[in-house]
């Protein structure tokens, strides 16, 4: 069990139930507002690794590529004072903070996590994770296993890739007090769904025990679902640790590249770590086959009070965003947009770049 603030519950996810996509919407709202010029459209060629690197890292087992997947050498982040809030560090102007006021990395957890495939979503499962304050009885809480309801604002491809990128919205979304988590993602997947990397950020009290933006990592094999920041992941960078705090109200990248056997985590101006391939044994997973970036909410009722995004609805120009998607080695980006509930809305700003979010029912 982890230390005070996590750990509240683990225990394995059961009954998973594969529910079809819903609610579609290709608005074409306006220019997109995020910068694309210094955007690469591919990886650079890798020249291997760099002397005097800014990121030195403990010892690890593979090395990173040489830039980051945006084409940028790694740089050192500005982190603040263990324990520091989200609030504080968007006020300093850091990127990231250690989560416990011990400086204490994270430890992996446990917890309800929804997925997307070309196939369909994640709507429901029985766990035996509680949130810190349990529902009151419901219909679908029976056997003293509640029902975690999962409801997204998607964007996705189909693309071969080595990987993608791209900006989201830090925000401090409220929570309802009987849901397990609000996030913002990047996925990358095999073509049938079943092999996924995951990286965003959470708000989500049983993993990270505060109300606050948290980096999270996350995998998945042969459509099994495993746990947050750990299950296999190997930390590099010092300066960067999955359930490391980060500012709120904040545009940051997030990227997923596949290099020399391992799919390798880069948040802002460093690499955080990687997923080696050995974690798929049964699976060639080195290319992407289908990418997707979504907000997601897992709640306790189908009709949650939790907000997504920063809680204003997809079609308010001051919405929360996923901006500049770009694949490396890839084809033309160009997402299908859509919701699974007219509680959270979605509106297309272009083909890489969408706003998205709600309120929820409340």
């Amino acid at each position: 069990m982890s230390k005070s603030r996590r750990g509240l519950l683990a225990a394995g996810l059961t009954a998973a139930v594969i529910g079809s996509i819903g609610v579609a919407s290709t608005i074409n709202a306006g220019a997109e507002q995020i910068p694309e010029s210094t955007v690469p459209a591919v990886a650079p060629a890798d020249p291997g690794p760099a002397d005097g690197a800014a990121q030195a890292g403990p010892p690890a087992e593979q090395a990173p590529p040489t830039n980051l997947p945006w084409g940028q050498r790694p740089k050192k982040l500005q982190t603040g004072r263990d324990g520091a809030s989200s609030r504080s560090l968007k006020a300093a102007g850091l990127d990231a903070a250690a989560p416990d006021v011990t400086g204490e990395e994270a430890e992996e957890e446990y917890a309800p996590k929804g997925r997307s495939s070309r196939a369909g979503v994640l709507r429901t499962e029985r766990t035996d994770v509680v949130p810190p304050e349990p529902p009151s009885p419901t219909p679908t809480a029976t056997a003293g296993k509640p029902t975690v309801h999962f409801l997204y604002n998607v964007g996705s491809q189909a693309a071969v890739s080595d990987g993608a990128y791209a900006n989201l919205t830090i925000s401090k979304p409220v929570l309802g007090r009987s849901d397990y988590h609000t996030l913002a993602e990047l996925a990358v997947q095999s073509a049938d769904g079943a092999q996924i990397v995951e990286v965003g950020w959470n708000v989500d009290r049983v993993v990270n025990g505060d109300d606050d933006p948290h980096l999270f990592v996350y995998h998945w094999v042969n459509r099994q679902s495993t746990c947050y920041n750990g299950c296999g992941f190997v930390p590099y960078s010092k300066n960067i640790r999955p359930g490391d705090t980060l500012p709120q109200d904040t545009t940051k990248r997030f990227g997923i590249q596949y290099f020399n056997g391992a799919w390798w985590i880069a948040y802002d101006t460093e690499w955080v770590g990687y997923f080696p391939s050995t974690l798929w044994p049964d699976a060639d997973f080195s290319k992407t086959g289908l990418v997707q970036v979504f907000g997601e909410v897992a709640a306790a009722t189908a009709a949650p009070c939790t907000q997504m995004g920063n809680g204003k609805a997809g079609n308010d120009t001051t919405a929360a965003r996923v901006g500049s998607l770009t694949y490396l080695n890839g084809p033309t980006v160009d997402m299908h947009i859509r919701s699974t509930s007219d509680l959270y809305a979605v509106t297309r700003l272009s083909a890489r770049t969408f706003r998205y979010g709600g309120p929820g029912a409340c």
